[in-house]
């Protein structure tokens, strides 16, 4: 593809992106599969220039804003071919040229506007910290109180892009013969920091070039999603059920804690989510898990096994501010329609049903990859102040190794300290029954 034709590209998805009410990783995904003759480096160029327009929104808005023109796809991606790329008025207007593939030639406005930004920076001194840190308005409160002074160190944090982190699926490989594979491939890769199993690549590239990916011997997952799933601490021959499962990201990593024995129970609301997870557990080897859809976070199928588990995952829906890395779109979705509030009393009622499941003596992992306390630490609070029969277990006694990755006494991970996604985990243990029940 020609450089126009890639800007046109870019375009026509950010326009996707813009118009349909899903994440935009769905929606790229939908729009590569429609285009799947795109060799990598054009889908390469055309997904990096995206993620970059959706990481500057709130600059280039304000520059946008400020020469009294509208926040457009077109008026956004002019602005960053001046602002971040330095163009020239002339060098843009020859790419904007209106030939076959290219975009339509500018218009009259179009061209004031470049002359306007001409000399201009991403970054102006008048900008609000909250814009230029491309903070959205209802999560600046929030993660103010939850960083303080370092608030501008962790919102920065969250503007880079991430690196791409593996876990090994130790049912069929092993760490070292991942690391020595992937340096046959030339792809420079290291060990995680902190997750036993995981594997680091910090270069961007193809998946289609990672075999083991396709053999399930090993899964893309953040180093922060590891952590959350080793804190379940399945033994082999534990029920589990991991509430929440998604397409089974944390559930084929319990698995494999478990060396396929016991038996996990992936559960959802979402069929779709379902399907998929059951199929990526058929390619990892997993033979001890199952689905269950679910109606509602009380569905019947909790009363009826109440008290019947070992350990229980609630990777609670969220505002996902942990994400915003690797999902820049998030940041300008406001979570619910109904907003926050809404949002943490959904995850209070997820919270309270999944607890039943947890047997006397197990314990209930609530984890979220957000970074606000009100669905975090305030959200385990209430909890156990409506459960006395639930205590928190500290993270120095359950993973010890981690306790750098403290808040108080849970698991609290962000991009400018870990180097991971933002997570919170909170380790919650069920009483035993008193002796005098046992003995009778």
């Amino acid at each position: 593809m020609t450089p126009s034709a890639r800007l046109q590209a870019a375009l026509d998805l950010m326009g996707e992106v813009d118009s349909v009410a899903r994440p935009a990783d769905a929606v790229i995904s939908a729009w590569l599969r429609a285009r799947r003759k795109l060799d990598d480096r054009d889908r390469g160029a055309i997904l990096e220039m995206l993620q970059e327009l959706l990481r500057h929104r709130a600059r280039l808005g304000w520059w946008l804003d400020r020469f009294g023109r509208g926040d457009t796809p077109r008026n956004r991606l002019l602005a960053w071919l001046m602002l971040a790329e330095g163009r020239t008025p002339d060098q843009v207007k020859r790419l904007f040229s209106g030939g076959k593939f290219a975009p339509a030639a500018l218009t009259d406005a179009e061209a004031s506007l470049l002359n306007k930004l001409r000399g201009c920076t991403m970054v102006h001194p008048a900008m609000p910290e909250e814009v230029r840190l491309e903070c959205p308005d209802w999560a600046a409160g929030p993660l103010r109180r939850r960083f303080g002074e370092a608030f501008g160190a962790e919102m920065a944090a969250l503007l880079t892009p991430p690196t791409l982190d593996l876990r090994v699926n130790t049912i069929k490989a092993t760490r070292e013969a991942m690391l020595l594979e992937l340096k046959a491939l030339g792809i420079p890769a290291e060990m995680s920091t902190l997750a036993p199993h995981g594997i680091r690549v910090r270069e961007r590239l193809s998946l289609a070039r990672l075999d083991p990916l396709k053999s399930g011997e090993i899964e893309i997952q953040d180093e922060g999603s590891q952590l959350v799933a080793m804190l379940v601490d399945a033994r082999p021959g534990d029920r589990v059920v991991d509430f929440c499962a998604g397409a089974g990201g944390k559930t084929l990593a319990i698995a494999a804690q478990m060396n396929n024995k016991g038996r996990i129970i992936a559960c959802d609301v979402n069929e779709g989510r379902l399907k998929r997870s059951a199929e990526r557990f058929r390619k990892a080897g997993v033979h001890n898990a199952e689905t269950r859809l679910l109606a509602s976070e009380t569905d019947r199928w909790v009363k009826r096994h109440k008290g019947g588990f070992d350990r229980v995952l609630v990777d609670a829906p969220c505002s996902g501010t942990g994400t915003w890395r690797r999902n820049p779109d998030a940041r300008w979705r406001a979570p619910e329609e109904k907003g926050l509030d809404n949002l943490v009393a959904l995850q209070a009622r997820i919270l309270a049903s999944a607890a039943r499941l947890v047997k006397p003596g197990g314990r209930l992992v609530y984890a979220t990859c957000s970074m606000l306390p009100e669905e975090n630490e305030e959200q385990v609070t209430a909890f156990l102040a409506a459960h006395p029969d639930f205590r928190v277990v500290p993270l120095r006694e359950t993973a010890p190794q981690m306790t750098g990755s403290a808040h108080g006494e849970h698991l609290s991970l962000t991009p400018a300290r870990h180097d991971t996604d933002g997570f919170f985990a909170a380790v919650l243990q069920r009483g035993a029954p008193a002796p005098e029940a046992e003995t009778a």
